[in-house]
This record gives structure tokens, sequence and C-alpha cells, in this order.
């Protein structure tokens, strides 16, 4: 069964509150769409720009999917699918998000083939997921009314962005924040790269000594400082999480042999999508180095294929899969249920996204 068309579309959706951290705000859920047709099957994907992340924007996606990455990949059989993972990761350089859209479809297609659901196809390890909600970076106050609210929705964890202003005020939040919520909640903060390692070692050293229950800071430091992170990582008790520094397998391997951070952070939109990602997994618990997986500003679509990817994997214990409760309305019809912080895989085979809405038309399996 031979790949015989790769189509794109553009889709914006409205978040419900502008989502703010150290590196940007954001107000609308943008994102590239890829339909991948083999034989009578479908498969999708999706892919957000995220510049400040990844460097890539709406219209570099499109291009290279489209100029790149279409032609590599036409009329190849998806039985040969290590092959075309090898191709797609081969046909340029960089753009992980253009090319974790199209792994995500392959992916979608090859366990639809094999008449599975696609976290079956990589393991089966569990098919439920408890997810954490984010706080966005503002004042104290709005800060802890937010984190009120997400708990008063049956959320149980919280992943806090910080890192925006002054260390200080980063304390402040997390003091108001701890003394609103008690201990109704655990808390994950996350930096951005917001501080400097000095900075980060006096700010949680403080939170350990006022005993504000942190559970792991995430990537407090600049991704290409690995020293820095290491350093926040042999001078705290804290557990730390390497994000934005941990791109590629041979980047985790780095961290790793370093031993610059206690966890790492999978993104499909950094790794190029669920082949890469399962590679950086293996890595890490080779080294028994637990990994969270983690996401973007993402649609339903994405988000599936994430948390296809980490329900399969033992090694993989926390899960970062809010994005689709921030927008303003679902566009996306199948995939993962929700029923507040529980995430539910369905039995149905792939992705098991059956529709996506662009503009009032419907795009689907056929």
């Amino acid at each position: 069964m031979k790949i015989t068309n790769i189509e794109t579309f553009c889709v914006s959706v409205p978040l419900k509150k502008p989502f703010k951290t150290a590196l940007r705000t954001v107000t609308e859920a943008e994102a590239v769409m890829v339909k991948m047709t083999a034989g009578d099957l479908v498969g999708f994907g999706e892919a957000p720009p995220t510049v400040v992340i990844t460097g890539e924007s709406l219209a570099s996606i499109d291009a290279a999917i489209q100029q790149v990455i279409k032609p590599k990949l036409m009329g190849m059989n998806l039985t040969d699918y290590e092959s075309i993972f090898h191709q797609l990761h081969h046909a340029l350089v960089g753009n992980t998000s253009a090319k974790a859209a199209v792994d995500m479809a392959i992916y979608d297609l090859v366990s639809k083939k094999s008449h599975l659901p696609l976290y079956q196809f990589l393991g089966g390890y569990r098919n439920t997921m408890e997810t954490d909600y984010t706080v966005s970076v503002n004042d104290s106050s709005e800060m802890s009314n937010d984190a009120a609210q997400y708990i008063e929705d049956g959320f149980t964890i919280l992943k806090v962005k910080v890192g925006k202003d002054t260390i200080q005020n980063d304390i402040n939040r997390i003091r108001a924040i701890r003394k609103r919520i008690q201990n109704k909640a655990s808390i994950r903060l996350d930096a951005n790269q917001g501080w400097t390692p000095k900075e980060a070692i006096y700010s949680i050293r403080q939170m350990e000594e006022e005993g504000l229950n942190i559970e792991l800071v995430e990537q407090p430091v600049h991704r290409k400082d690995l020293e820095g992170l290491k350093k926040v990582t042999d001078a705290v008790l804290t557990p730390i999480m390497a994000d934005e520094s941990v791109f590629s397998p041979q980047d985790a391997l780095q961290v790793i042999q370093m031993r610059a951070s206690d966890l790492i952070n999978i993104k499909l939109m950094k790794s190029g999508g669920i082949h890469q990602a399962l590679k950086i997994n293996a890595l890490a618990e080779t080294a028994g180095m637990e990994c969270m997986v983690g996401s973007m500003i993402e649609s339903r679509v994405g988000i599936t294929a994430a948390a296809h990817f980490a329900a399969s994997q033992r090694n993989i214990t926390r899960f970062d899969f809010d994005a689709p409760l921030m927008l303003g309305h679902d566009n996306v019809y199948g995939g993962v249920h929700y029923t507040k912080n529980v995430m539910t895989l369905t039995e149905d085979h792939g992705l098991g996204i059956h529709t996506i809405e662009k503009g009032g038309m419907t795009i689907g399996n056929s």
C-alpha cells in the first residue's frame, strides 16, 4: 500500500484565555494539519508554529512539507515504514514540527493497516493518563485564582509558569498559589529558560526552605547552557527537568552523559515525531531517567498522537496534555477523550481521528 497523496491545510482556534510564558503570549491555536492518503486509508498529523522554540512558522511548515518532504515520500510503501522515516528525517535539516506532523500521519496509517490503536502498536503499556493543567504567568492574585479554579475543575497537578520577570516575583507567585490551594494539588514549575543558574539555585532553595513542596522544575536556564543546567541539578534537592535543551536523541545523550538533569520532557514538535521520540525515551530509560511527554499549543490531533506515544511506554511517567482544554471550541472529532484530568485512549485503529473542521468545511477519512 503506497502513499498516494499528502495534503496540508491551516486551522486557527481562539484560546479561552491567553497562554503566557517567559517566552511568548498566545491567544489562538494555529496549526498546519496533514492529511496523508495510502490506498483507502487516511492518516492525520498536526504542526503548530512555535517560532521562539522550534523556529518554524505556518508558512515554513507548509513549505517544508509540500516542497521538500512530500516529493520524497510519494509512492513509498507503508510496509517499508522504516525507510519512510529515514527519508523523512533526512529530507531537510531541522523543521522538526513539519516532520512531526508527517510522522504522526505515517504512524496513523501504519497502525490502521495493522488494525490496532496506535498505543497498542507502539507497546500498549496503558490507555489512561492524568494530565496536569498549566497556570500562565501573571500577577500573583490572578495566578492564585486560576490555580484554585483548575483544582475546582478536577485537576490535581498544576504546571506553573515562571521566569518572566524577577525571581522574587516568581517566589511570591508560588507562595500565593500554595497558600491558596494548600495541599490540594502538586505544583510543577516551568521557567522556560527564564532564569540564570544562580537565580535558579537561589529561588529553588528558597522554595525548598519554605516548604512550598515543588514536584519538579522544568528548564530553569537557557537551553544551550548545559553546564548551568547541571549546576542547578547538582545544587538543589528538587528534581530538574530538561525541556528545550533536548530536541534530538543526540541532545538527550549529551544531557544523560553529563547528568545535567534528573528528567527529560519529550515533545513531538521538538523531536520531529514519534520515531525519534522513541529513541530519546529508550536512551533515558537505559540511564534510569524518567520522562514526561508534553506539547505545544495543539489541538486534539497532535495531543492524541503524543498521548498514544506516552501511553505506550512504561518509562514515561508524567503527562502535560492540557492544550485542547484551553481552546475556545473543539474542531476535531475523535481521538483522546477527556474526563476532567483523566485522558482515555479509544480502541479505534490508529489515532482514532475522524474529522477536522476548517472554516465551515469538514475534512475527514475520505
